[in-house]
């Protein structure tokens, strides 16, 4: 895959994508509209995106790439304990989601009746439920997981309470602020998931 840094053409594609879905709200967000978008042909974004799908996968990915998020992720990863990793990972994806929230609204919207935006969106859910369960397997490498879970059933609870759905209802909706959010579910992941003494 050509990096977007190196092709700005691509990179214009990319932006007009995520400007379309960002406005369209739930309507298909067409390769014709998209090519009109971003100021080419047709023909010259089926040389970038052979299809649909895999342009809608490169716009969510482009974002991963435009807002750095392999450095954000790095106090997660390299943290010296479950704990530490735990709030790290919440405060990093709490942090993030703003950021995604318009085109993970699309794609949320469209999923049920459009594939090509399912895979999108299963694509990325699928690297957040990975990064949860990195921060479950590093809270039972130390000793600290719960007893009243099993590791999966730890993971999917993670998943779920850092669901895009729910900053959208406890932000959005009831005008949470962000380091609010951040510090409840920080707070609420570790009663969860960690075992008291």
């Amino acid at each position: 895959m050509m990096s977007s840094e190196k092709n700005p053409t691509r990179t214009r594609i990319l932006s007009a994508t995520r400007t379309l879905l960002e406005t369209q709200g739930t309507a298909a967000v067409r390769m014709s509209d998209i090519a009109k978008a971003a100021k080419i042909s047709r023909q010259a974004l089926y040389l970038h995106f052979p299809n649909r799908a895999e342009l809608l996968r490169a716009t969510v990915r482009w974002l991963d790439e435009v807002y750095d998020i392999e450095e954000r992720l790095r106090p997660s990863r390299s943290a010296p304990d479950g704990r530490t990793r735990l709030n790290a990972w919440i405060s990093v994806w709490g942090g993030y989601i703003p950021q995604i929230q318009g085109v993970a609204r699309a794609l949320q919207a469209m999923r049920d009746t459009d594939a090509e935006a399912k895979a999108a969106w299963d694509d990325r859910m699928t690297a957040v439920r990975h990064g949860c369960a990195a921060v479950v397997s590093a809270l039972v490498a130390d000793g600290l997981l719960t007893p009243d879970l099993a590791e999966d059933e730890a993971t999917d609870l993670l998943h779920a309470l850092l669901s895009v759905q729910t900053w959208e209802q406890l932000c959005k909706d009831s005008a949470w602020p962000q380091e609010r959010y951040i510090a409840v579910m920080q707070q609420t992941a570790e009663r969860a998931l960690i075992r008291t003494v």
